[in-house]
């Protein structure tokens, strides 16, 4: 029986860090029935590349990189379902004491469920997984500006929403 390579245990050591974000991040995209699958093709293909990962970006940003492209894929051939609105953000142990948070994270679901793919893309890479703008431009292979002004008027679509009015054109 052979012995585990540093290799190998770099790439359990990735799996058992970013194993979860990278589900979510897919789930939120295609939901949570191909976000496995397409979760594992990012590992797979992460092994794959692992020498050639430069660090320019965190490992995280790095791994939604391949992610997104794994999700666009499988979105590109119609194989993807609708998400959730539980998709959208994760849950968390509720009681009762918790109601009004409940009912502020509902309607921040059917906000974010309201914006259009590329705004609410920019507001789960920034705002959920706390990428940084440059880190969320490199994922979706646009200048790190596009990001900055998709962000605000997601805002502004957020806001509004939020407030009962009509969305803000884009």
């Amino acid at each position: 029986m052979g012995s585990i390579t540093a290799e190998q245990e770099a790439i359990e050591a990735l799996v058992r860090e970013h194993y979860a974000p990278v589900y979510r991040f897919c789930a939120r995209r295609i939901g949570p029935t191909l976000a496995q699958d397409a979760a594992q093709e990012t590992f797979l293909t992460a092994q794959r590349s692992l020498a050639r990962f430069d660090g320019r970006s965190s490992v995280a940003a790095w791994l939604f990189g391949i992610a997104h492209n794994h999700c666009r894929n499988i979105a590109r051939k119609g194989r993807h379902e609708a998400p959730t609105e539980a998709d959208w953000l994760c849950e968390s142990a509720v009681d009762e004491s918790m109601e009004k948070t409940l009912i502020d994270r509902q309607a921040l679901r059917q906000a974010l469920g309201k914006l259009s793919q590329e705004h609410r893309e920019v507001v789960l890479l920034h705002e959920v997984e706390g990428l940084t703008y440059a880190e969320a431009a490199s994922v979706l292979g646009v200048p790190e500006g596009t990001v900055k002004s998709r962000l605000h008027h997601a805002f502004l679509n957020l806001r509004t929403s939020l407030l009962g009015g009509e969305e803000v054109p884009a």
